[in-house]
């Protein structure tokens, strides 16, 4: 999928566990695990503001898009 998801990048940048970051943004951790390893297919702003706001980041600090080889999006 071209669209990386760099929560991890972000909390270690932060110095900031799953459990604490499950906590500030109130996901599940299983979620916000989903999310940071990259399985998601989709994040509600609402959720992408709240750990922008948890993480003091911009929205591009965690969302990436990368085309992929071929030049197609699917």
């Amino acid at each position: 999928m071209p669209i990386i998801v760099n929560v991890d990048v972000m909390m270690a940048k932060r110095k900031m566990s799953l459990n604490e970051l499950s906590e500030k943004v109130d996901l599940t951790l299983s979620n916000l695990s989903i999310l940071k390893t990259g399985k998601a297919k989709a994040i509600r702003f609402s959720t992408l503001e709240a750990i922008c706001n948890a993480l003091d980041c911009q929205p591009g600090d965690i969302l990436e898009y990368i085309p992929d080889k071929k030049g197609k999006n699917r």
